[in-house]
């Protein structure tokens, strides 16, 4: 079993920049891939960035991509996205979530485990 708490959002400015964090419980966390995703009003979550369990593959979504950075510290039971450049189309819940599987994966179904989302909104 995994447990998962983000932390970091909040509201900032177009063009500023907020660092997400996710504390994980559970001796398993270095097994698994990790990933981000977001949800905004009215939409279907959708995919962010992924990581592998050790940090050497990283696949992120075409409208991040550039801007955001994940990684993972294993040693802290902790991944984090690095969000820089935002726009008021990043406002969302934003989700951390651990797979079932190492590899990084992109789709919402191959997670087992969510935290409970934390907001970030960007203003123009």
């Amino acid at each position: 079993q995994v447990q998962l708490v983000e932390s970091g959002g909040g509201l900032v400015q177009a063009g500023g920049s907020l660092r997400l964090s996710c504390a994980a419980s559970g001796r398993t966390f270095s097994s698994y891939a990790m990933g981000w995703f977001r949800q905004a009003p009215g939409k279907e979550r959708e995919f962010v960035a992924t990581i592998s369990w050790n940090g050497g593959r990283i696949i992120y979504s075409d409208s991040v991509k550039g801007r955001f950075t994940i990684s993972r510290d294993n040693a802290k039971n902790a991944q984090y996205l690095q969000m820089n450049s935002l726009t008021p189309e990043d406002t969302a819940v934003y989700y951390c979530a651990a797979a079932g599987f190492s590899l990084p994966r992109t789709g919402a179904h191959d997670y087992n485990y969510w935290g409970q989302g934390t907001q970030v909104t960007v203003s123009s």
